[in-house]
């Protein structure tokens, strides 16, 4: 990723449990707030999500676009856009790091988003801040939240 926004929070699950959550898309519209629908449209031979189609609604920004994801271990998953309305990029990463025991999680979230609309770069930063904040918030509500957890 070339110029991208990062942000960490802390989670208290494990690792395996926090990107149980994050390979549910059919759960993500339950948590995620802007996600409305999501469906996987193919998976790799682990059975992994490799093409999702996402509607999202942002307020302003409403659209309806596909992201392939490759997973990295058992503790990464990147994406990457492969077609949408409004955006012409959008490249981000879940890395998630064990804490001590391995009973928590430090889950780093990266992101480069280019709209097709001409956005000042200040503002582009701001708006991938505010979306990595809050699906780091949404990230770790719902985990913590999670029966067991």
């Amino acid at each position: 990723m070339a110029e991208h926004t990062s942000s960490s929070i802390t989670i208290e699950a494990a690792p395996a449990d926090v990107m149980g959550v994050i390979a549910d898309f059919a759960r993500y519209p339950e948590w995620t707030g802007e996600v409305k629908e999501a469906e996987v449209l193919s998976t790799d031979d682990q059975g992994r999500a490799e093409q999702v189609r996402l509607v999202l609604d942002a307020g302003a920004i409403k659209d309806d676009h596909v992201l392939a994801y490759t997973w990295t271990g058992e503790n990464e998953v990147s994406w990457s856009l492969v077609k949408s309305q409004m955006l012409r990029s959008l490249d981000g990463t879940y890395a998630l790091a064990p804490i001590g025991g391995g009973e928590r999680t430090e889950v780093t979230y990266r992101l480069a988003v280019d709209v097709k609309i001409p956005l000042l770069g200040m503002i582009k930063r701001k708006a991938e801040k505010v979306i990595i904040d809050r699906a780091l918030a949404g990230l770790k509500k719902r985990v913590e939240s999670a029966p067991g957890a």
